[in-house]
């Protein structure tokens, strides 16, 4: 259930409003937007009178929800959520760009990446420490020492680091991560997500192979419901008949995500398709559609990758990319690209 509320309401009146909802055994949502204020209620609200409610000078409307996400719900939270990564915003009209390599390799390697993307404009490192591979004999990550590789790549460069969680019990591994990923084989890890609630960090949330949007909601809910709002849902290919990807971009999820829920929407085209030459068109397509950003996988030599080097753009096709991006959000005045100046490093 959403009360919202009028305009100018007294504080004192809001204050006894909210006192008397938890009184009823309610968890209460106050969200202060740029126009309206609007309560929450999360729990049974079975019992609540609502003409009650609507006959107080303070309530403007009642609405009920249906939706089972209530946290996560925009009719909860109207304005844009906006992160701040290190004094990187996201979502709410600020475009980023995550880039770098599906695995980290090296110390070499990593460095050399990161300063490839940042020098093409990306904001944010991504690499995978620890990788859940199809395969028990493919790569299976560096690991701990794969993370520390990626500090040192933090600390060459500036970029925040973005890089995947397995499970539970490394959770003491990542916190000098900036981001920590949830994958889209742990999209339903609810153990997992209940953890990551209770921590503070910024999750970056992807979608699972074969999952409605409903579902995806959910999980976000699992790690909003612990405390932690600080969640970005990433759009990653979904599991289809056709065969001549790797997956298949639902590109219809991110403007429909953007009207379900506040939290930011990316874009990752690289695991969408699987293929290099289209990730290109697949990431200007997510500009127009609405997201607040695309992740891509970039190598500084895709052949001899040792995970995903068909999907990964080498740095100069990397560049080209940005070069196209930029332009393209041109054509949109509602959403900026954004920059990391070397003054403020």
């Amino acid at each position: 259930m959403v009360l919202i509320l009028r305009k100018n309401a007294e504080e004192k009146q809001l204050k006894n409003l909210i006192e008397w909802l938890k009184n009823q055994g309610l968890d209460v949502h106050l969200s202060k937007g740029r126009y309206q204020t609007i309560i929450g209620l999360i729990g049974d609200v079975s019992a609540i009178d609502i003409e009650l409610l609507k006959g107080l000078n303070i309530v403007e409307s009642v609405m009920r929800i249906s939706e089972p996400y209530k946290n996560a719900n925009r009719k909860f939270h109207p304005d844009d959520t906006v992160l701040d990564v290190c004094g990187i915003k996201i979502g709410g009209g600020h475009f980023n760009v995550i880039a770098g390599p599906c695995s980290v390799e090296s110390t070499e390697q990593i460095i050399e990446v990161a300063k490839s993307v940042k020098k093409s404009g990306a904001t944010l490192l991504r690499g995978g420490a620890f990788k859940p591979r199809t395969s028990p004999y493919a790569f299976q990550g560096h690991r701990e020492k794969g993370i520390q590789m990626l500090l040192e790549a933090k600390k060459e460069t500036g970029l925040p680091i973005v890089t995947e969680i397995m499970d539970v019990g490394s959770l003491p591994l990542f916190e000098d991560v900036d981001i920590i990923q949830v994958g889209a084989r742990n999209m339903q890890n609810f153990e997992l997500l209940k953890e990551l609630g209770m921590t503070r960090k910024p999750i970056l949330l992807k979608r699972g192979l074969a999952n409605t949007l409903n579902e995806f909601l959910m999980s976000a809910e699992y790690i909003m419901a612990g405390g932690n709002s600080n969640v970005i849902l990433c759009e990653r290919g979904i599991r289809t008949f056709e065969t001549s990807t790797r997956n298949t971009l639902d590109i219809a999820a991110v403007p429909l995500l953007k009207q379900y829920s506040h939290l930011p929407v990316l874009v990752d085209p690289s695991h969408a398709s699987g293929i290099a030459q289209i990730v290109p068109p697949l990431s200007l397509a997510a500009i127009a559609a609405g997201a607040d950003g695309i992740m891509v996988e970039v190598h500084n030599d895709p052949e001899k990758a040792l995970s995903d080097g068909a999907q990964s753009l080498n740095p100069a096709q990397f560049d080209e990319l940005m070069q196209d991006v930029k332009k393209m959000l041109t054509i949109f005045t509602d959403r900026k690209l954004v920059e990391i100046r070397e003054e403020e490093r």
